[in-house]
């Protein structure tokens, strides 16, 4: 079952008294305030929803022994790390955004019970808004775009999250606990903003016959509210070890997507 903002406002109601109603035999929680730079001036809104709506979930849960999935971000983390980040690197957030994602992990563990946090960073997909289809848009209406490449990433296609959230209710539900703790799901390899607008510039020139200029930028180039980490690449060992799983290359999950798009009426 699929409890939208229709069946609970998570600004004003408290998911606790749904989990209470439904009794379901787990929870996904892929709610989440994820307006980035808005967020510095609506940190209210934000710790609500990422970290008081979390905490009222995990304990919930915990209270009927039930299996939580709760999904986390990079933004936990400052990015001055040189390497991909792994699990036990310490949080420390730069961001209103990803302090209030880190209270909401803190507020998990706190809680107690069958709990699973995947961090995960970069997700796009054929639905919502995301970069892969702004970029697709921008494609189609302008000359040149000017793309941040001094900021690294692992890119995600949201379905991977879906489907390895499912898989880890299944395999708690079936008293598996390899899954319980943080991991990371995130694409196999490195890019910066820029590499996935070229991808998806060099997809526009394939299928329209039209690619607009790609230029370069910096960070401090593109100035916003809420300071980016500039290395938000997770290292997805651990969980490629206690689940078998396996990253998706970010060319691979870019082109899915667009296939998706392409194909869509």
């Amino acid at each position: 079952m699929f409890a939208g903002r229709e069946r609970c406002d998570l600004l004003t109601q408290n998911p606790g008294d749904l989990i209470a109603a439904l009794q379901p035999a787990a929870v996904i929680n892929a709610s989440a305030y994820t307006a980035v730079d808005k967020a510095e001036t609506e940190p209210g809104a934000a710790f609500r929803l990422n970290h008081d709506v979390v905490a009222d979930m995990a304990r919930s849960c915990a209270a009927a022994d039930i299996p939580f999935v709760h999904i986390s971000t990079d933004y936990v983390f400052d990015g001055a790390k040189a390497d991909p980040y792994v699990e036990t690197d310490p949080r420390n957030p730069i961001s209103v955004y990803g302090a209030s994602k880190a209270a909401g992990e803190e507020a998990v563990d706190a809680a107690g019970g069958r709990w699973t946090i995947f961090r995960t960073a970069w997700v796009f997909s054929p639905f919502g808004s995301n970069f892969v289809k702004t970029m697709l848009k921008l494609a189609g209406d302008r000359d040149e775009v000017g793309v941040v490449a001094d900021q690294w990433g692992r890119p995600t296609l949201a379905a991977n999250i879906a489907a390895m959230a499912i898989e880890t209710v299944k395999r708690r539900l079936a008293g598996d606990d390899a899954l319980q703790g943080v991991f990371h799901l995130a694409g196999a390899d490195d890019a910066t903003w820029a590499d996935i607008a070229e991808a998806v510039f060099d997809h526009q020139a394939r299928v329209a016959g039209r690619r607009p200029a790609l230029k370069r930028i910096t960070t401090a180039d593109y100035p916003t509210p809420a300071t980016r980490p500039a290395n938000s690449r997770l290292d997805t060992r651990k969980l490629q070890s206690a689940a078998g799983w396996r990253p998706w290359p970010w060319r691979d999950a870019v082109d899915a997507c667009l296939h998706d798009l392409t194909a869509a009426p």
